[in-house]
């Protein structure tokens, strides 16, 4: 579930380019105009405004946004702007370089197998690299076969789940996991990047009834505390604002007895608190 709040009849592109071009005239830029506009309109529209804008004014507006803008606020907006994929590839390339192996892989692991199809192929147009090589680059051992078994191999991506089997890879995983004294990596390697999301859920769910606790537990990948790690910040909640951010709401509200917006507002300030807190949609 997407948090964006979108006007009931959206001005056209063709009036968001002239809003826009007016926010930057003059002395200073008109920041509020910019985010009230951007923060409500969703990819499509963005790339229309660009489009525009390009159109009437023959400039760049992503690089009009960069001259305008600075600091959180410059990087939360011009990672806004961009397509998913091509934002995801974007991500994945700084995370990368910085060897981040953490942030890739909460990447890589929340998109679904055909968005990952996707972005390999933009992540070389982009870039003229193939994703894989840069894993295998940044990555080793165990972290790097699961990795590159989830962007390559396929995946059933639709709601349907087998109980029998998903009760089995519940069991399999603890026999590879817990029961014995080291980890079998390859099963878990498996089963992580053969399995759909409903699947893995469903076998999340086998796990915690036969053994008393999440599987999340095992694979100690429960979600730390956001603190202020912006650039966390900024990537969850710009690229996840259009598609289930109400549900990462929910969750943060069930673990930390406070609303993400409410956490958000504390640890953050100015135009750019503004903005994070436009794409977080209604305080709940």
């Amino acid at each position: 579930m997407a948090t964006l709040v979108l006007p009931p009849v959206p001005p056209s592109p063709r009036d968001d380019a002239i809003a826009l071009y007016t926010a930057f005239k003059g002395f200073g830029c008109d920041t509020s105009v910019v985010i009230n506009v951007l923060a409500h309109r969703d990819a499509t529209q963005r790339s229309y405004i660009q489009h525009e804008f390009r159109t009437m004014y023959s400039s760049d507006l992503l690089k009009r946004l960069s001259s305008e803008l600075s600091g959180k606020l410059e990087t939360a907006v011009l990672l806004w702007m961009h397509d998913p994929a091509g934002r995801d590839a974007l991500i994945l390339k700084q995370c990368l370089a910085a060897e981040d192996l953490e942030s890739t892989t909460e990447v890589l692991c929340s998109r679904s197998s055909s968005q990952l199809q996707y972005l390999r192929q933009v992540y070389y147009t982009k870039f003229g690299v193939y994703l894989e090589h840069e894993i295998e680059r940044y990555a080793s051992g165990d972290h790097k076969k699961m990795l590159l078994a989830y962007l390559t191999i396929p995946r059933h991506e639709g709601p349907e789940v087998n109980r029998e089997m998903a009760e089995m890879d519940a069991k399999v995983l603890y026999k590879a996991g817990e029961k014995r004294l080291g980890t079998d990596e390859k099963t878990f390697v498996q089963i992580f990047s053969e399995r759909s999301a409903a699947h893995l859920a469903a076998v999340n769910h086998y796990y915690h009834s036969m053994y008393g606790h999440s599987l999340k537990k095992v694979l100690r990948k429960a979600m730390k505390g956001f603190g202020t790690d912006d650039t966390k910040l900024i990537r969850v909640i710009v690229t996840r604002a259009e598609i289930d951010l109400q549900y990462i709401k929910a969750e943060y509200l069930k673990k930390y007895k406070k609303t993400l917006n409410d956490a958000v507002h504390s640890e953050t300030s100015g135009h750019y608190r503004a903005f994070l807190l436009l794409l977080l949609g209604p305080n709940q």
